[in-house]
């Protein structure tokens, strides 16, 4: 399962209500390989699905990640932080043995 904080779903529908994305857009989680600790993560929005695609949803989101990267973010909520020191969205992976400064990047 992936999850959704309260301020990253108000967040998530004010993009999608902003860039006028239809009901079919959904946030796509994927890792790969680089950043200082080995793993990143990249968000985007998106409106395709791949035939490995795994699909959750929570708090009203739809959240989908390819296979290989599910088994890197199970049980990870998306996060959004604001103010002068905010990351904007972030992960909170509890599978993370290691992350950098950043919090971009984690190893597991």
């Amino acid at each position: 399962m992936l999850f959704v904080s309260d301020i990253a779903k108000q967040r998530i529908e004010e993009v999608f209500k902003k860039e006028n994305y239809s009901e079919d857009y959904f946030v796509r989680v994927s890792v790969k390989g680089g950043g200082c600790s080995g793993l990143s993560y990249d968000l985007k929005f998106d409106n395709k699905m791949e035939a490995d695609d795994q699909t959750f949803e929570d708090k009203g989101i739809k959240l989908v990640t390819d296979l290989r990267s599910f088994l890197y973010v199970v049980n990870t909520t998306l996060d959004f932080s604001e103010g002068l020191n905010g990351k904007g969205f972030y992960f909170e992976n509890p599978n993370a043995s290691r992350t950098c400064a950043c919090g971009e990047s984690f190893s597991l």
